[in-house]
């Protein structure tokens, strides 16, 4: 019990603004994997979500490759809109450069998965470059700057919304998996099964909304 009011208050003052460091952080990491999780509560990169959840090996490689895209654009991104956008009045610009920074960093990421692990990179298909339009990836960038933290913090609320991402999609790829061992009815196979088990993944993810109360 006392366990879980320390919790509570600590995701409650990074919510606010308030509090110390370590409770910025816990409230970060603990609202992009539970509370505010991309997929399941913001409903951002359902496309890959959906797409790449067939499989639990290429859930992983996806969730990997989202987590390293995600921390390194909250990171240049931050660098760029503090020392090139914002003193040269060029915030309007920010979308446009923030994909720009999105999509070098992916480009990156093809590279070494074709060089070192070609299974993997056939497995991801069209997906892997998808994530240069993968909203979940472009939304940590804008709530980084909308938000106004720091590049520390920036990074953190990044890998904590990567994280979340990768755990939705390993926990729909566990599903989907027993899936192929259910008696599914025929009109249910496919996407209507798929899009039925998302929203009860959503829902049930909304009971974590009371650890920021």
């Amino acid at each position: 019990m006392t366990h879980s009011l320390l919790l509570a208050s600590a995701v409650g003052a990074a919510s606010q603004g308030g509090g110390s460091s370590l409770a910025q952080v816990m409230g970060l990491v603990i609202g992009g994997i539970l509370i505010n999780n991309y997929v399941l509560s913001r409903f951002l990169g359902i496309c890959p979500f959906l797409g790449v959840s067939k499989q639990l090996d290429s859930a992983l490689g996806m969730g990997a490759a989202v987590v390293f895209v995600m921390a390194m654009t909250a990171a240049s991104c931050y660098a760029l809109w503090q020392l090139l956008l914002v003193p040269l009045h060029l915030e309007y610009l920010s979308t446009i450069v923030f994909i720009l920074i999105i999509a070098a960093l992916v480009q990156f990421v093809e590279m070494v998965l074709l060089k070192f692990s070609p299974a993997l990179y056939r497995a991801l298909g069209i997906y892997l470059p998808l994530i240069t339009t993968n909203c979940a990836v472009l939304g940590v960038a804008v709530l980084n700057k909308d938000a106004g933290y720091n590049l520390g913090l920036g990074i953190v609320n990044a890998v904590a919304g990567a994280l979340g991402f990768a755990l939705a999609l390993i926990l729909m790829a566990g599903l989907r998996g027993r899936l192929e061992f259910s008696n599914t009815p025929d009109a249910m196979k496919g996407k209507p099964i798929t899009f039925i088990l998302a929203g009860v993944m959503s829902i049930a993810f909304l009971g974590f909304a009371g650890l920021g109360v």
